[in-house]
């Protein structure tokens, strides 16, 4: 083989593995995306509230099935989106107010089993009203794929971009240049000072558990035309957007988008690389490693406290 011909194959696997590369990073983008939202739920209530709540996949899975319902139903999509996630926020709200307000003295163990058995519940539900067969959404906007420098670009991926840019916006409008906001911050950052200031702390934790409802249900309707969606579907991003949290740290609304990209990044690449078999097993792998060197999030110090 000639020195030209080397050069040539070897150019030619360069440009093979950049175009791997860059393919991986975008769908690896695309699911870290959806765990950054639902990542976003938990630190949400469990900075106002102290609760992790097993049960914030379980929103996922009924904001995506509930808007597939009402497209089925005849709804415009848009429409059917926002009476999906108005209807999942609901029970979120729902959840809160007969379920962890009861027991909101109770303690911290307590109130994990409570929201574990709420998952249940919720998982339940979700059997009987839609069965178990799988369920498909199209995408809100139906394009062909896009080319990309090599890569291929589902135009869902630039949806779910551009929603969790705009949701952290939102959100840091939300909490600091708005009076509920600030009022939740102060519920999160001291609740028994926010209560003898004067603050409802038990409506900041219904509005918490409300506002991570709907987050859920926008990461199961932005899921939704990637993949199947099911009754089941909620355990498995729910503990991916655990994992997020854990990745970013608990304190940290930035710090858990972050952990959720990384998270997506880190499956992406390990499927990509090595193996699908073995992609969950090296994402709890990096999050045993973190939980031993930096139980605080990989990404608490960078990003501070807070949005």
């Amino acid at each position: 083989m000639t020195r030209q011909a080397v050069i040539v194959i070897g150019l030619l696997k360069g440009a093979q593995f950049m175009d791997l590369f860059l393919q991986y990073l975008i769908t690896g983008l695309t699911v870290g995306s959806i765990y950054a939202l639902l990542a976003i739920g938990f630190v949400t209530i469990y900075n106002v509230t102290g609760v992790l709540n097993l049960a914030q996949g379980e929103f996922a899975m009924v904001g995506a099935l509930t808007c597939i319902t009402l497209v089925n139903l005849g709804l415009p999509t848009i429409l059917a989106v926002f009476s999906a996630i108005f209807i999942t926020a609901t029970i979120g709200f729902g959840v809160e107010r007969l379920a962890i307000y009861p027991a909101r003295n109770a303690s911290t163990i307590t109130l994990i089993v409570i929201s574990l058995g709420l998952s249940i519940f919720l998982k339940g539900m979700g059997m009987i009203i839609w069965g178990t067969s799988p369920k498909t959404l199209k995408p809100i906007v139906d394009m062909a794929s896009i080319k990309f420098l090599g890569s291929v670009i589902n135009p869902q991926s630039i949806w779910i971009f551009a929603v969790v840019i705009l949701l952290l916006l939102l959100l840091y409008y939300f909490f600091d240049k708005t009076f509920l906001g600030s009022v939740l911050r102060a519920s999160e950052k001291n609740p028994q000072a926010a209560s003898l200031m004067g603050i409802n702390t038990s409506s900041m934790s219904a509005l918490a558990f409300t506002l991570a409802a709907a987050l859920g249900a926008i990461a199961g309707i932005m899921v939704a035309p990637l993949t199947d969606a099911t009754y089941e579907m909620g355990f498995f991003i729910g503990l991916k957007g655990f994992v997020a949290m854990i990745f970013g740290g608990m304190h940290s609304i930035s710090g858990a988008v972050l952990g959720g990209l990384l998270l997506g990044v880190i499956e992406a690449f390990s499927g990509g690389y090595i193996s699908t078999y073995y992609s969950d097993a090296i994402a709890f792998g990096v999050l045993l490693f973190v939980l031993f060197f930096r139980p605080q999030g990989l990404f608490a110090r960078a990003t501070g406290e807070r949005v």
